[in-house]
């Protein structure tokens, strides 16, 4: 089935937004607010050229015998046109570099999160062992100060005597 055939649901309606195809003329030099023929125009250029690629992509995987559609597809589908096949390579490389980026991210943060996990961990640990040892102390040191509470009669020699 050719892509035109298929198009005829979308004639007369934009597939892509006014302001996306008015940017992407004026970073190609156009003015700002460009014609809204020329934008349409454009709309229905982009259309048709990404209609016939996926067209062609799709029957080199149903050719493969594949159901869904590879990048390799795409790569064979733009085989004849070296400019669209290294724009094409260009984006899959950079898309490569920023999930290599993202992996490696992830994995520094997840190093930092057990790092945290592990230093308050220990001063858990720090904490508990210096409140078991500060509720020793204090027993000891109650009993050093009750016998200051003691008054011991040296003249007489009694027995204490409480104050």
């Amino acid at each position: 089935m050719e892509p035109r055939a298929r198009a005829g649901k979308n004639v007369g309606k934009m597939n892509f937004g006014h302001n996306e195809l008015a940017q992407l003329l004026y970073g190609h030099g156009d003015v700002k607010a460009p014609l809204p023929d020329t934008v349409r125009v454009l709309d229905e250029m982009v259309t048709d050229f990404i209609q016939g690629v996926s067209f062609e992509a799709t029957r080199a995987a149903h050719h493969a015998g594949r159901q869904k559609v590879k990048f390799e597809d795409f790569e064979f589908a733009m085989r004849r046109n070296p400019r669209f096949m290294g724009k094409i390579q260009e984006v899959f490389e950079k898309k490569k570099e920023i999930e290599a980026a993202r992996k490696n991210f992830s994995i520094e943060e997840q190093l930092m999160k057990d790092a945290d996990k592990e230093e308050k961990l220990t001063e858990k640990r720090e904490a508990q062992a210096e409140s078991r040892a500060s509720k020793k102390r204090p027993r000891e040191e109650e009993l050093d100060e009750g016998d200051d509470d003691l008054d011991v009669d040296a003249d007489v020699g009694t027995a204490p005597k409480k104050r």
